[in-house]
């Protein structure tokens, strides 16, 4: 059973915004967490570092950013993570860019928030009423009333509260439920090193993880990357505790953590998926036509032609990019499971 503990962490963090590229009020609420927990926090350019009392002992990431808008004019407001000031390496391959275009629709009707990007105060409630893709722009402009006062650059989350009912959990979990695990962990008895990376789903996180290294010549084979993992339905889920991944389309992933949880995962009856062969079999059936998905991880591996290796730790969802992304309590107590035996 997940303990109560971990609950409070995640309510506390979803009701904390954190919109692409506008992470400094989360990453403070999160510091000032860990400090609780005598826990040392660096703040760095795009990454928040947590050190525990034997910092080599791990080294665990999750990007700490969610999608949101962001006022780019009067009265006019696009999708964060595509706007031109937050694109990275974005060229329209990427299941962040194909999954949003499809589904414009899902956004109207959702009551936003605004808030100061460096303080985080509140700056008021909107309605967004309509959104629609505009190819000039290649990105999403929306609608919302109640915003006709907001100066540009002022970032809007989507107001967002823990559901949990039936064995399922159900919030924009992406990536909240990562960081909330991590602080967990943490709480627990974790006293690795873990990161907090801010612009993922604009894919820049890896950038600023990459420098952190840099700056200290560290290298490493054994990062941990923990997210959610889109599936489409709910069934699927259903069969599924946690989600691994051979590669990417940028690197192939060769770090003894595969091993390790994989030997868990068998030995405890989690059940698990990679989801690099989960997608080549949906091309198959596509006649060819897709990606087997691009990743923190395998970004930063091939940037460093493998100095920095790893592997991915995911937790299944349907629901990918709304703030009812859903996933099952056994799959959160997986993950923790596996984390548990890994470094404690």
């Amino acid at each position: 059973m997940i303990q109560e503990q971990f609950f409070d962490i995640l309510k506390q963090l979803i009701r904390v915004p954190s919109v692409v590229g506008e992470e400094h009020p989360f990453f403070m609420f999160v510091k000032r967490e860990l400090e609780e927990m005598e826990i040392t926090v660096e703040y760095y350019d795009g990454v928040l570092v947590a050190k525990g009392i034997n910092p080599n002992s791990g080294y665990i990431s999750a990007h700490a950013d969610r999608n949101g808008l962001i006022c780019t004019g009067h009265n006019e407001f696009q999708y964060a993570a595509f706007i031109a000031k937050n694109r990275a390496d974005l060229t329209g391959n990427s299941s962040s860019e194909q999954w949003l275009y499809n589904f414009t629709e899902r956004f109207v009707d959702e009551k936003v928030q605004a808030y100061e990007p460096w303080s985080g105060n509140y700056l008021g409630l909107g309605l967004i009423t309509e959104a629609r893709l505009c190819k000039r722009r290649n990105n999403i402009v929306f609608k919302v009333e109640g915003f006709e006062h907001l100066f540009p650059g002022t970032p809007i989350a989507f107001i967002d509260k823990l559901d949990v009912k039936e064995n399922l959990i159900s919030a924009q979990l992406d990536n909240v439920l990562s960081v909330a695990i991590i602080l967990y962990m943490y709480a627990t008895g974790y006293q690795g090193t873990a990161f907090f990376t801010s612009s993922e789903e604009a894919g820049k996180s890896w950038r600023f993880l990459l420098e952190w290294f840099k700056r200290f010549d560290i290298s490493t084979n054994e990062l941990l990357v923990l997210d959610t993992s889109p599936y489409r339905m709910l069934e699927e889920i259903q069969n599924i505790d946690i989600v691994l991944r051979n590669r990417d389309a940028n690197a192939i992933f060769r770090s003894p953590l595969k091993k390790r949880i994989k030997d868990i995962a068998k030995k405890e009856k989690i059940r698990f998926d990679y989801k690099d062969v989960y997608l080549k079999k949906r091309m198959e059936q596509n006649g060819g036509k897709g990606s087997i998905g691009v990743t923190e991880l395998g970004r930063l591996i091939h940037a460093t032609k493998g100095a920095i290796q790893g592997a991915t730790l995911q937790i299944p969802t349907i629901g990918y990019h709304t703030v009812n992304e859903t996933t099952t309590t056994k799959a959160v107590e997986s993950i923790i499971m596996v984390l548990k035996k890994l470094y404690l």
